[in-house]
């Protein structure tokens, strides 16, 4: 956390060792994707709209186009046509496998491009932003030259629920956390760099067992 070499350590190939696989991904990321979406957009059609209760002038002899009500969506105020709709529904079913599959083949393709820190230890004694700030451009200025404040957001895969570092590292605009557990290949990709602490190497490691379980 200050930024400084502290050793090695071997990334296990059964998370970060998985060739690329477009398809799969593309897939996890669509579907997390149209999960997110709200589908609260809801305009009204001519049946909804008020209104409309007689036919606003006789059919011939006015010399206007023939109308039979207001409601029409011809007309300002009427109902609307092909709008969006509360009734249609944007989500999209994933197998836990493929979306788990497509976390680690996300996380491989990371480390193929040089783009994860582990760190030692991931904690903070105070719940303050301007410490996870001073982290940020420590690994910046002696490790990541590009990470953080120096530009690139990041991902910190937290091992558990820790408040004390999701209070320090929420008002950070370049940096997002998340609970290992809980990652996605869609977080995993939207991010520049993916920052681990030690402790949530086994976590990730557990999806792997669980895929190569089930074949």
């Amino acid at each position: 956390m200050q930024g400084e070499k502290v050793g090695m350590i071997d990334l296990p190939a059964s998370v970060f060792g998985l060739p690329w696989n477009a398809a799969l991904v593309q897939q996890a990321v669509e579907a997390e994707r149209r999960n997110a979406r709200a589908g609260t957009a809801h305009t009204k059609d001519r049946g909804e709209v008020s209104g409309g209760g007689k036919k606003p002038w006789q059919q011939k002899g006015t010399g206007r186009a023939r109308h039979g009500s207001i409601r029409s969506p011809l007309w300002k105020g009427g109902g609307v046509t092909h709008g969006p709709r509360v009734e249609r529904m944007f989500s999209a079913k994933i197998n836990k496998r493929a979306r788990r599959k497509a976390l680690l083949t996300s996380l491989s393709e990371k480390a193929r491009d040089n783009e994860i820190v582990i760190f030692d230890v991931l904690t903070f004694e105070e719940a303050r932003t301007r410490n996870a700030a001073r982290m940020f451009r420590s690994l910046a200025d002696l490790y990541v030259p590009r990470i953080g404040m120096k530009g690139g957001t990041v991902l910190v895969a937290l091992a558990s629920a820790d408040r004390q570092a999701v209070r320090a590292l929420k008002n950070l605009a370049y940096v997002q956390s998340a609970e290992a557990r809980n990652l996605s290949a869609h977080q995993v990709l939207a991010s520049k760099y993916i920052a681990l602490s030690k402790e949530a190497l086994p976590v990730l490691e557990t999806f792997a067992e669980k895929l190569t379980k089930h074949g």
